[in-house]
């Protein structure tokens, strides 16, 4: 038991001691170890790797499995894998190399890479910050050599706490710089980037970036931004690849500063420590402009403006100075800190001398009505508008010569333009100056044309508003007391007119009515109308019939006209043969009373006249009272009648003889 409980005790203290003195290490397959030997010789002259086995961390790292070392001669560090993840940069802090040469920011980037410390170390490796970069994967780095900063920590056998500092502020320059993910030009990395409140409107997605790069030679004096190199991808040595190639970028000759060269749409896998990133728009020409670039960048060019130009040199595209030829409508990918593209509208636009009118392109935001004085002393302010022109081809020239158009507005327009109309309302009153308006806007317009062009302006129209007073002034009173007048006289004659128009509107009214009116009764009007027509038709036809039976009736008139004449003078003529009978009658009669004829016939006469009396009167031939002793009174006044009667019948010798006749004597009696 007691050997037993010996034994036990001995394989205890054999395996504390072989843990203790690290005579086997076991590393894991997901770890590293960092192998330091602590004792033996030579020590280090320099340094912090021992590169020929010297005291000192080596060089080498340790795998997964069991590994076996003299016992108490060396420390193993058991450290965790190096993991990029995707999408993310790792930085690397080298602990031992060559010093950093005068100038230089990051140590050089050398072929063996960062995972072989020996052979980093060998080819010239440098100490500090690398130039190198890691990218998304797993990697067995030494990290007593290397200590690998990443987004969510840092990587290494920090030896001091002055090493720490120097490391986490490391670290913290690289998350200002948004430095552990890549470039990414066009999406939402550099939509976050441009939410800033002095950038322009515009697509935030639609940027590049400006580049400046921290380490390399130097610029020249006279330089403010390093030229482009390394773009040709065909020459493999130089092409850095939009400066993910810090030795090949080097190696064309860049220099370090704001570059020339801007990133466009794409990732890049930038070093931040060696470049920066910013984001700007890209220039946009809108359509109605050109874009005339003023370059700070580039060799000198030869003058291209032409001998009648003095005013300043415009060069060739790419030269610095002010570009003979500006840029079209359009989007560019202009580094903005190279040059600047000032904007000049080739379309008309519009000035107001107006203190309450300000247009969008601003050029016009210090002017003002002008004062004038006229020649009877009245002080107006008179509001313009100027329409203005430039050739597209005459932009640079008018840049070159004024800077900007505000500036041509400011310093050469309003002057100009204020002077020509005081000079013309010292020569017109008050009234003239507002009755001769369209004269006085029309002359100015061919007067300044020529003004305008000797500044390569084009001018299309001069625009002349209604001269007013200054609120609050005497003069400006008395003004608006002329103005009113003749408002007054104006809206007198409108109201005229406005009455004329409403008359003739009432009378279009009324025929509109009407013609409403008989458009709902048009199937009546229709109707009746046809009516009319039959009417009409009829009454023609009666009338046509009137005129045929008056023909038949003058015809027939006019026969029985020509039958009452033939009557009539049958008649004349029968009457006049009765009358020539009658005559002849009479005068038979006379002859034939003038003797025993005219005895015969009286008798006849009288004897006929006295039967009629008697049939008529139906008087009794017998008597029906016999007649006494006085029939003789009677047959005496029987007598008396008929003399009486026979007295009144025949008047004249046959009256006499009647009343012979009736007293007893005959006729002959009275011969």
């Amino acid at each position: 038991m007691t050997m037993l409980i010996a034994l036990a005790v001995t394989v205890v203290v054999l395996v504390a001691l072989t843990y203790v003195s690290n005579a086997i290490v076991y590393i894991p397959n997901d770890r590293v170890g960092i192998v330091e030997r602590l004792w033996g010789a030579p020590s280090l002259s320099r340094g912090l790797i021992a590169l020929d086995s010297e005291v000192g961390f080596q060089p080498y790292v340790l795998r997964g499995g069991l590994h076996y070392f003299f016992p108490f001669q060396y420390r193993v560090h058991k450290v965790d894998l190096v993991t990029i993840p995707q999408g993310e940069l790792g930085y690397i802090f080298a602990r031992d190399g060559h010093e950093l040469v005068d100038g230089q920011t990051l140590g050089g980037i050398v072929d063996a890479g960062v995972e072989d410390a020996a052979a980093f170390l060998k080819a010239g490796g440098q100490k500090g910050p690398q130039r190198a970069i890691l990218r998304e994967g797993t990697h067995a780095i030494n990290v007593a050599q290397f200590a690998i900063i990443t987004a969510a920590r840092v990587h290494g056998l920090l030896l001091s706490d002055e090493e720490k500092g120097t490391i986490d502020q490391m670290g913290k320059v690289l998350r200002d710089r948004n430095g552990f993910q890549p470039v990414v030009i066009g999406g939402q990395a550099s939509t976050v980037a441009m939410e800033k409140p002095d950038q322009p409107e515009g697509d935030p997605r639609d940027v590049l970036g400006v580049v400046t790069v921290h380490d390399g030679p130097v610029l020249p004096p006279d330089e403010i931004v390093a030229a482009r190199v390394g773009d040709d991808p065909l020459n493999k040595a130089t092409f850095h690849n939009n400066f993910q190639n810090i030795n090949a970028f080097l190696r064309a000759g860049g220099r370090r500063g704001r570059q020339h060269q801007v990133l466009v749409e794409g990732t890049y896998y930038l070093n931040r420590l060696f470049a920066t990133v910013e984001f700007i728009r890209k220039t946009m020409v809108p359509v109605g402009s050109v874009g005339v670039v003023v370059s700070y960048f580039g060799k000198a060019g030869a003058d291209r403006s032409g001998d009648g130009y003095s005013h300043g040199e415009l060069v060739d595209n790419g030269c610095r100075g002010v570009w003979k030829e500006p840029l079209l409508p359009g989007k560019y990918a202009f580094n903005t800190y190279a040059g600047k593209v000032l904007l000049v509208p080739t379309t008309n636009f519009i000035l107001k001398w107006s203190t309450e009118v300000t247009n969008a392109h601003k050029y016009d935001e210090n002017l003002s009505e002008v004062a004038l004085i006229t020649k009877d002393a009245f002080e107006p302010l008179l509001p313009l508008s100027v329409v203005v022109h430039i050739d597209y081809r005459k932009a640079p020239l008018v840049v070159q010569r004024f800077g900007d158009i505000k500036r041509l507005v400011d310093q050469t327009l309003d002057p100009m333009v204020s002077a020509y109309f005081k000079n013309t309302g010292q020569t017109k009153t008050l009234i003239e100056l507002l009755q001769e308006r369209s004269a006085i806007q029309e002359k100015s317009s061919i007067d300044m044309k020529e003004r305008f062009a000797a500044y390569n302006l084009e001018l299309q129209e001069v625009l002349i508003g209604t001269p007013h007073g200054e609120p609050g002034a005497t003069s400006g009173q008395r003004i608006d007391t002329i103005l009113n007048q003749l408002r007054d006289r104006q809206v007198a004659k409108e109201q005229m007119e406005t009455y004329d128009q409403q008359q003739q509107a009432a009378i279009k009214e009324r025929t509109l009515r009407e013609a409403q009116a008989r458009n709902q009764i048009q199937t009546e009007l229709t109707k009746s109308e046809i009516n009319v027509k039959i009417k009409t038709n009829e009454g023609d036809a009666a009338i046509a019939a009137a005129v045929k039976e008056a023909e038949v009736i003058n015809i027939n008139a006019e026969a029985e006209r020509r039958r009452q004449i033939a009557v009539g003078e049958g008649k004349a003529a029968a009457t006049e043969a009765v009358g020539k009978a009658e005559a002849n009658a009479i005068r038979a009669k006379a002859d034939a009373l003038t003797g025993e004829g005219a005895r015969m016939q009286l008798v006849n006469d009288l004897g006929r006249q006295f039967t009629d009396a008697l049939r008529e009167g139906q008087i009794a031939i017998v008597p029906k009272i016999a007649l006494g002793s006085d029939g003789g009174n009677a047959l005496s006044t029987l007598a008396q009648l008929a003399n009486a009667f026979m007295a009144e019948k025949l008047e004249g010798p046959a009256g006499e003889i009647g009343q012979s006749w009736f007293n007893g004597q005959r006729p002959e009696d009275h011969a």
